[in-house]
């Protein structure tokens, strides 16, 4: 193809999509387009490659966040490219799977379980303040997730017994056969792929060598994070399989709307409302920013939509890199009920201006003299 397009796009997807339901937009559309249901057709079989490449990037976490951030050249020239279709592709035999009944066509196998598997990562969704993000904290989350079982150290079975050879497979977890002009492989339904077969399964566990614990753990966020910054904890996943390693933990940042602030990107924009009076006459006036409150000096003669910069008072940056600035809309308020007093010097002022403009005093000086 001549140009890539948006990975999201190509999976049809948000770019605020979970990665359940990325997986399945990936498996719906790499079904629709498989060569083996398109034969011949090479348009559905670039198809199928563009939507393999954009699963295999969008499906790693940490890949996705610098597509997120960089676009294409954040991940590299032909980064997730396979160069075809088979086994390279994150899935493919759940694709294999779905098509023809079987797990792989190509002898690698679906579920091979024999040996220790990593546990799967998690994600926990956590909504802040917009000052918290400026600042940063520390807080605890709770999470529910599959750990190792003690009792029988994520083995499944029962103290004094361990799981012996399926004979059914002699151990492979694959039951190989001929099927056409392909040798295929099936998960072995005796034991599941595991290759081996708990007879006298764990109490705890009830043989699965895992179970469901909640994890109480303090993170730390970082100051300057946005709604849909990941921060990434090692080995806070769940529990892996026969001993296999934890999975990582991703903490996905939302940031709750503020009564007063907009955000965009490092800086804060608000609106601050004053007096006719002070407008046309300049003053001093409190403007509230994240930390504290800061005096604005407003000009004479400011109208309303004018906007002040207060360097430095935005939000600070990733790791400490320098901090925006705020940015303060004027608006100007009309008075809704006038006192005596207040209406006389308001048509006296009125009078002025209806005059003719060439006079010795400019007109701020005379609305100087009648407000005092």
């Amino acid at each position: 193809m001549s140009s890539k397009r948006d990975y999201y796009e190509v999976l049809g997807c948000r770019r605020d999509v979970s990665d359940q339901e990325l997986k399945q937009a990936y498996r719906r559309l790499a079904i629709k387009y498989h060569p083996d249901k398109n034969p011949g057709d090479t348009e559905a079989e670039e198809r199928f490659k563009e939507i393999a490449e954009a699963y295999q990037v969008l499906s790693q976490p940490e890949v996705r966040a610098r597509y997120d951030r960089y676009g294409h050249a954040g991940v590299g020239a032909g980064a997730g490219a396979g160069g075809g279709f088979g086994a390279g592709f994150p899935g493919f035999d759940d694709i294999l799977s779905d098509l023809f009944g079987f797990g792989d066509m190509f002898g690698g196998g679906r579920n091979r379980r024999g040996g220790p598997r990593r546990g799967s990562d998690l994600r926990y969704d956590i909504e802040i303040t917009l000052e918290e993000a400026a600042n940063g904290l520390k807080t605890k989350i709770k999470i529910p997730r599959l750990e190792q079982c003690e009792a029988c150290r994520g083995s499944g079975a029962s103290e004094g017994s361990s799981p012996v050879r399926c004979d059914a497979c002699s151990g492979s977890g694959q039951v190989r056969y001929q099927q056409g002009f392909f040798s295929v492989s099936r998960t072995c339904s005796a034991c599941r792929g595991a290759g081996k077969i708990i007879r006298d399964p764990c109490r705890e566990c009830r043989g699965a060598g895992r179970v469901e614990r909640e994890r109480s753990m303090e993170i730390k966020i970082p100051a300057g994070v946005d709604t849909g910054s990941r921060l990434k904890i090692a080995g806070e996943g769940e529990g892996g399989e026969a001993g296999g390693p934890r999975g990582d933990l991703y903490v996905v940042i939302h940031i709750k709307e503020h009564e007063i602030f907009e955000r965009r990107e490092a800086n804060l924009f608000c609106t601050k409302s004053i007096s006719f009076a002070k407008a046309a006459l300049g003053g001093e006036t409190v403007v509230r920013t994240l930390d504290a409150e800061e005096n604005l000096h407003i000009p004479a003669g400011t109208q309303t939509g004018t906007v002040f910069r207060l360097k430095g008072h935005g939000m600070p940056g990733l790791g400490g890199r320098g901090r925006g600035d705020l940015f303060v809309a004027v608006n100007i308020v009309t008075p809704k009920s006038l006192s005596r007093e207040q209406r006389r010097l308001l048509e006296e002022y009125s009078a002025l201006e209806s005059e003719e403009s060439g006079q010795d005093k400019g007109l701020f000086e005379k609305v100087k003299d009648i407000f005092g």
